[in-house]
């Protein structure tokens, strides 16, 4: 199975869901729909999940994510991309071309305008594929192993210092350091 059929049940799932930001929710409807296809179907596209979790491995959205939350652990990390997976295919690609175009999203800008903290995680969407894959077969044990490295990071900044976090994340820094 491709990316493209996995970003077309995550896009069927923004497309049912009653608040298409409510990352829990779009997980959960993601799921629901993957408890339809035949299983071997379903544990195809656990590949191309992993591999959209290795390709935003990478500095400069974990930087955006610890913006975005306060800070941001290496699990913090990986259920920031598992909301961002849940946005959808568009959201995605253009936070990987650049993530400061986060600031856009009116689910972060509403975050901005209120002083409780939001979570922009989402682990429940990394499940999706063995928790559907379980519901089908009564295991989470694929057919076929999963994965690979994550690819090297490069050289990291400090995501303290308020200078290069408005530098490089100048609309996501204004919305929410202002």
């Amino acid at each position: 199975m491709s990316v493209d059929r996995f970003w077309s049940v995550v896009e069927q799932a923004l497309a049912a869901a009653e608040d298409r930001f409510d990352a829990e929710e779009v997980a959960q409807r993601t799921l629901s729909l993957l408890v339809g296809p035949p299983a071997a179907e379903v544990a195809a596209l656990a590949q191309p999940l992993w591999d959209l979790r290795a390709v935003s491995y990478r500095w400069d959205l974990w930087g955006a994510a610890y913006l975005l939350n306060g800070g941001c652990s290496d699990d913090g990390f990986e259920y920031f991309r598992g909301w961002l997976i849940a946005q959808g295919r568009a959201v995605f690609d253009q936070a990987l071309g650049n993530p400061d175009v986060l600031a856009d999203l009116p689910s972060v800008r509403g975050a901005a305008e209120t002083e409780d903290p939001f979570d922009f995680e989402c682990e429940s969407m990394y499940g999706v594929v063995w928790d559907a894959y379980q519901v089908l077969t009564g295991t989470m044990d694929l057919p076929e192993p999963v994965g690979g490295g994550y690819p090297p990071l490069e050289p990291t900044w400090d995501f303290d210092d308020e200078r290069q976090v408005r530098h490089r994340l100048p609309h996501l820094a204004a919305l929410l350091l202002d």
